[in-house]
């Protein structure tokens, strides 16, 4: 049996030919702006056209904007969880799951300092059967 490669579980990540997986984002040549995707038709700040967008890899490493403890959830879904707002050095913003070992309420402040990791998206698949990835936040 071979093995597929893994599925991203969000536009503004992207799987390589080997099956790695990065971030991609965009970035308004006109206003400088920064968006977690790649198929934007125009910049949701100035309006400028497609054209004006340009596709870059931003960085891993971010700060802790906003969290929350997160202690009800859907059916499948463990709980409690850090739901996070991070702003990525160089932008863009993007929310996930923080996550770490014996994680203290206390030290979930703004300003603390994350990096961004890839993981099995808590055992999701397809309805073939392919494994999604995802991207989580963890204590830099």
């Amino acid at each position: 049996m071979t093995e597929t490669l893994p599925k991203a579980a969000f536009p503004f990540i992207k799987i390589d030919a080997a099956g790695r997986p990065s971030l991609v984002a965009q970035r308004c040549r006109v206003c400088n702006a920064t968006f977690a995707d790649s198929g934007r038709v125009a910049c949701s700040r100035c309006g400028a056209r497609a054209d004006m967008l340009e596709s870059f890899e931003p960085g891993y490493d971010g700060t802790l904007y906003a969290a929350s403890i997160v202690r009800r959830g859907y059916p499948g879904v463990p709980v409690p969880f850090i739901s996070a707002i991070v702003d990525l050095d160089g932008g863009p913003t993007l929310k996930g799951t923080l996550r770490a070992k014996n994680f203290d309420p206390a030290e979930i402040v703004h300003g603390r300092r994350v990096k961004v990791v890839f993981d099995d998206a808590l055992g999701r698949t397809d309805e073939g059967g392919n494994r999604y990835i995802s991207h989580f936040f963890e204590p830099a």
